[in-house]
């Protein structure tokens, strides 16, 4: 697995800290992105949250999982969050070290006071000291929130005083792209009011050493609850790994709903799925990859995206037209680019590749954010475009019709078909998985020949 050191500096740590008439919670950024270009440490808000001790618990849940490795978890993990202002909310979003859980706190406009929202994204401290005193955060005290550093630190700082150098692995950065695309292919499955939640949610097995306690489970609605089913019954929901919503403890006593994401039910394979926890004003949701070994970084739904030189051409007209929008309006961007609505939702499929945008499964809408790691580096990591482009430019692609032939070095040859636009192909990668983590790397190779044989028609 490849892997690199990135340093991520802040003026100074997070801290939480007693003041006159409440406390203090001061979030320190890193360099990160703004409308008006990069800076070392943005401010994207002061001011108070509503519900403190919620917000508090909230918090150490998304650093929950930024800490943690689901899958062999004798190896940690110490990512720190990414934290977006979008105008109205902030998010605070964490992938955990395994890459198969994905946590996202939105704190929304109800539960924020006091302050504007900032616009950007960059990477926020939350280092053993701050997760303690948060963990004591108790009552409705007063609570001040700064998300960046304060007006003398902006006036005298004389450099960064603390720099982490943090693993950044390769399969991390596809997976946080990955559980985007994924999501946006979900629908609301099952909502519980807080009392069913709090019941269902407590219900689960906490992970044991291994962190394999529950495997595969199935739920299917019923009133008001979920009913556990032993087989994937139309309608039922998938929670592969409930261990790894153990982070979700932690804000269970101010839970009011849980609502399940997911796709529709199709065979016995399980499936990814989003369960968010409703909270007085705000929202936190972890997305759970099919399977605990699976991350989300091999599921390549991003990958036909990836493959196409006009959803290349179309996301840097899109990048432009972005400015860190909560809910990003399809419609809206089609008339001001001028692009059928088709290519504008896959241009966003191909900037959630490189980080540039989330999606919220609540409002099922894109969101404006830049991740603040390098844009390209997913595509460039990716094993399967990077074996088809090279099965391309060697020529070893050939069409006849409806069906796409693709020989190997090794003189092998694998016959890709075309069945009302889906490419099956006969290689061992398609029998496994029968499309269910994306294409293979021969179909990726017919689509990308076909589409060029069409545009160079296209231009004769």
């Amino acid at each position: 697995m490849t892997r690199s050191l990135q340093a991520v500096a802040y003026s100074r740590p997070s801290v939480l800290e007693s003041a006159p008439g409440g406390q203090r919670l001061g979030l320190e950024t890193s360099r990160g992105a703004t409308p008006t270009g990069i800076e070392d440490h943005p401010r994207f808000f002061t001011g108070f949250l509503t519900a403190p001790q919620v917000a508090s618990a909230a918090l150490l849940a998304v650093a929950d999982v930024a800490a943690a490795r689901y899958h062999q978890p004798q190896l940690r993990a110490s990512l720190d969050p990414v934290v977006t202002g979008n105008g109205d909310r902030l998010r605070f979003e964490s992938f955990s070290g395994c890459g198969g859980v994905y946590a996202r706190l939105d704190v929304l406009e109800a539960g924020l006071d006091g302050g504007e929202v900032g616009h950007g994204t960059t990477n926020v401290d939350v280092n053993n000291p701050l997760r303690e005193a948060l963990s004591r955060v108790g009552g409705d005290d007063p609570l001040h929130l700064r998300v960046g550093p304060d007006e003398l630190a902006v006036t005298t700082s004389a450099g960064p005083v603390v720099e982490k150098r943090v693993p950044l692995p390769d399969r991390w950065l596809r997976g946080f792209a990955e559980a985007q695309v994924i999501a946006a292919g979900f629908d609301l499955r099952a909502e519980l009011p807080a009392a069913e939640a709090v019941r269902f949610l407590r219900s689960l097995p906490g992970g044991g050493a291994r962190g394999t306690a529950g495997g595969v489970r199935w739920a299917v609605p019923s009133g008001r609850t979920l009913r556990p089913t032993t087989r994937p019954v139309p309608g039922a929901v998938c929670l592969p790994g409930p261990e790894r919503l153990v982070a979700l403890r932690r804000v269970l006593r101010h839970a009011t709903a849980l609502r399940v994401y997911g796709p529709p039910v199709a065979g016995t394979a399980p499936v990814a799925g989003a369960w968010e926890v409703v909270l007085p004003g705000m929202r936190l949701t972890l997305t759970l990859s099919p399977e605990v070994a699976r991350g989300f970084s091999g599921e390549g739904g991003v990958l036909d995206a990836l493959a196409t030189d006009a959803a290349a051409e179309d996301a840097e007209l899109i990048a432009v037209l972005l400015a860190w929008e909560p809910r990003i309006d399809i419609g809206d961007l089609a008339t001001a680019s001028g692009l059928p609505a088709e290519r504008v939702r896959a241009a966003l499929v191909r900037l959630g590749t490189s980080g540039r945008v989330g999606y919220d499964t609540a409002e099922a809408a894109y969101f404006h954010r830049e991740l603040p790691y390098d844009a390209d580096r997913a595509e460039r990591s990716n094993p399967r475009l990077r074996a088809a482009r090279a099965l391309v430019a060697a020529g070893a692609v050939a069409l006849d019709g409806d069906i796409g032939t693709v020989t190997a070095r090794d003189g092998h040859v694998h016959r890709v078909r075309d069945a009302a636009g889906t490419l099956s192909c006969s290689c061992l990668w398609w029998a496994r998985y029968r499309g269910g983590r994306g294409p293979c790397k021969h179909a990726l190779a017919v689509r990308m020949t076909r589409r060029g044989a069409t545009v160079g028609q296209d231009a004769a």
